[in-house]
């Protein structure tokens, strides 16, 4: 990909079973075809997935030599926990990390830190520069945000603690990423603002999770999802959903947009399909997951 294109970057979550394992090898060997900027990793409730998160990004950098970011929570135990992971991702050349505050499992309490920003502060305060950090950012702003002005100010307040970069929430609607920018902008802040992007594949699990992290599904597009989810018409829904999140890829693009960041859930199809519209994909068109 040349240094004129738009950044990629994808997402996945570490496998829990050997069905699931042969499933992301597939999706990851396929996507980084597509010579992405990084693949990032997912780290699950209260530190419930760590080790399949390590083993995941080490596969990665391994097997594919495209670089490797794991998602670091807050919610750790104690700074040592989160002291002796860095060390070990530093130990294995990985140099990039997607720092959140993480979901808190049911029923407990805060982490170690309270929030993302005091995760920053301390990795840069241990690590200095080795590690290029990513942090969350909400064009609908956070579900736990009191105003959207209170989120706007915890975004800046990540990046002025040595946040190098961001990737958005995924939303269905260009102009609220573009006010954001806008936004964070106004408010000092410099860093590329990467959009996250979810492929349509399904309205269900759309639908849940969307509740669940406050992302907005537009009511025009909900709708027909769920028309065709009622009847059954998977085929619909995936056509509908790569036309509209294409068509949402092109205007973000088209405005600015540093580069997209796709959630892929651990499957290639719907992502190469999204890029091969967007003329990113430099392979001929493939079956499979």
């Amino acid at each position: 990909m040349s240094d004129s294109a738009p950044q990629l970057s994808f997402e996945f979550f570490p496998p829990r079973s050997a069905a699931q394992q042969v499933a992301f090898e597939r999706a990851r060997d396929r996507l980084a075809t597509l010579q992405p900027a990084y693949m990032s990793v997912t780290f699950g409730a209260g530190g419930s997935t760590r080790d399949r998160t390590r083993e995941t990004v080490l596969s990665i950098a391994e097997a594919t030599g495209i670089e490797a970011a794991p998602h670091i929570s807050c919610m750790a135990e104690s700074d040592d926990d989160i002291e002796a992971l860095l060390d070990d991702y530093r130990a294995h050349g990985i140099k990039r990390l997607v720092v959140l505050r993480g979901d808190r499992p049911s029923g407990s309490g805060a982490g170690v830190f309270p929030y993302a920003v005091d995760l920053v502060r301390f990795i840069r305060k241990r690590y200095g520069n080795t590690f290029h950090i990513e942090v969350a950012c909400y064009p609908e702003h956070h579900p736990e945000s009191r105003t959207p002005d209170d989120d706007l100010k915890h975004f800046r307040d990540k990046v002025a603690a040595g946040a190098d970069g961001a990737i958005t929430q995924y939303f269905f609607s260009a102009d609220s990423y573009f006010r954001f920018v806008d936004e964070a902008r106004s408010l000092g802040v410099s860093v590329p603002i990467v959009p996250g992007i979810m492929p349509i594949t399904n309205y269900t699990g759309l639908a849940r999770f969307s509740q669940m992290c406050g992302a907005e599904i537009p009511l025009w597009i909900a709708k027909r999802l769920k028309a065709w989810d009622d009847a059954g018409d998977r085929e619909s829904i995936a056509a509908f959903g790569e036309d509209v999140v294409t068509e949402l890829c092109r205007r973000l693009l088209d405005g600015g947009a540093p580069g997209l960041h796709f959630y892929t859930l651990n499957r290639a199809r719907a992502t190469l399909a999204l890029c091969r519209n967007l003329g990113l994909d430099p392979q001929p068109a493939a079956t499979g997951s």
